[in-house]
Order: structure tokens, then sequence, then C-alpha cells
């Protein structure tokens, strides 16, 4: 599945400020030992953890090489390694000081096998930092599930389903209590996104979780897919009397201290 940045950032206040929300609770890291962000995108956090410790070089991983194009090409970031990588599989070279992840971990299975690995990475009071979105219970995703179930193309689509790929903020304390010999601090936040522009739900899914399901059909089957589910979400998400849209939307935070 190919990332298009342009469109991912077409909300790019919306889908960055979690990241910086997260940057703002990390504190003090170990020194000397590198840092890793995992799932970079764009490289917009990248920069921000390089520019707060310019002392300690930063691994930034990304799958998508549309991602990482568009971060090299926004121009020389000192300390900064730019590098593709499946995050299923990766394991750092070396001890770190900061595995840093923004928006990304929802997409990678195994989370029970999955957060032990990364708090092991980490180096003596090194930190892992992660935001996830937790809102597949509302109804941008269970109306985006009713309309890949709903046509002929429900048995190619069924299998792309990921109902509950991020667990209960309990659910991480008890997978990482034990391993944490620091602080251990989780926590949710909803925004509330005010967007913009018709179909403005649809827009933002559609630069996400949407995409493997688009991906996966062709043609009319595919805009057929899209009109059923645009017309889901604008019942669901009617525009207010100012014109704009209002999406709540809830991420989970996790900074965990080895």
């Amino acid at each position: 599945m190919a990332w298009d940045p342009a469109h991912y950032l077409k909300f790019s206040d919306e889908r960055l400020r979690p990241g910086f929300d997260l940057l703002a609770r990390v504190g003090e890291l170990p020194a000397a030992a590198p840092m890793a962000e995992l799932g970079c995108g764009t490289g917009v956090h990248a920069r921000a953890i390089a520019a707060r410790w310019p002392e300690q070089p930063l691994l930034a991983l990304d799958s998508s090489p549309e991602m990482l194009r568009q971060a090299a090409e926004a121009g020389s970031a000192p300390g900064i390694v730019w590098e593709k990588a499946d995050l299923t599989t990766w394991n750092a070279p070396v001890p770190l000081a900061l595995v840093f992840s923004n928006a990304v971990l929802q997409w990678v299975d195994d989370h029970a096998a999955l957060f032990p690995r990364l708090l092991r990475m980490l180096a003596p009071e090194g930190v892992l930092a992660v935001q996830m979105p937790r809102n597949f219970a509302a109804p941008s995703h269970v109306l985006m599930r009713e309309a890949a179930l709903a046509g002929a193309w429900a048995a190619r689509l069924e299998p792309l389903l990921r109902r509950d790929p991020v667990a209960t903020p309990q659910r991480y304390y008890d997978l990482l209590r034990p391993l944490a010999r620091g602080a251990l601090d989780i926590w949710e936040t909803e925004y509330l996104h005010v967007l913009q522009g018709e179909d403005a739900v649809f827009a933002w899914v559609s630069g996400t979780a949407l995409r493997p399901l688009s991906a996966a059909l062709a043609g009319g089957e595919r805009q057929d897919f899209e009109a059923l589910y645009r017309e889901k979400l604008r019942q669901a998400y009617p525009k207010q009397a100012d014109g704009k849209t209002l999406l709540p939307f809830r991420r989970l935070f996790i900074v965990a201290r080895a």
C-alpha cells in the first residue's frame, strides 16, 4: 500500500499536534545513546527531536519510500539518518535513549509482544513514547466496516478490516509495568478536530485508515464502495451552521521509562 504524503498532510495541524503533545511529556534522556523514531512519516517530529537533543543521533524509520522521500526533500537534517524499515521485525542495533512513535503502531499487530520488545531496546533510564489513535468504535470506523461488508466487495475487504488494533490503557499498563523500572504514564485525550471542506471526514480517513480498503478495489467497484461510505459519513457527521465539520478523535499516549 502506497502512502500519499501530500494527502496525509492535508490535515497537518490535526495530525501533527498529538506528536508534539507526546514529545512535550518526554523528560531528560540518558546522554550519548542514540534515538529512534518509528514511523517518521514526512519527518516533522524527527526534526523536532533532533533539535531538542542535537548531541544524540536519531534514526528515523518508515516503511513508506514516499514518506521518506518527502522527509529527505525537506532539506538537510544534521544528526538524522532516514531509513526504510519493517517495524514488525526491526530491532535496535544498540540500546537507545528514546523510542518515539506517533500514530504508527496501530498498524503493527501483536502488541503483547511488540511493546515489551520496544521497552527492552532502551538504555537504562531511556524512554518509550508512543501515541496511537483509539477511536475504532467511532462512527467513522464503524461505518467504514459497514460499507466494506455491504457490497460485492465484502469478501475482498473483510480480511483487511482491523476492528480493535489498539488495546485499552489497562492492557498497556499490564504489559509495561513489570518491565518499566521508572515512571509509567498512560493517558487518553479526545481532540475535537474542526474540519473544512466537502466530505471532510471522508477526506480525513482517506489519508489513513481507508487506504488499504480503497487500494484493494478498482474502477467502478471502488467508486461504489467509496460513494456508499461517503453517504454514511454525511449522515453521521453533518456540517455545522458555520460550514465546518466536527470530528471527535480519541488518542492513547504512553510514556514509559526503562
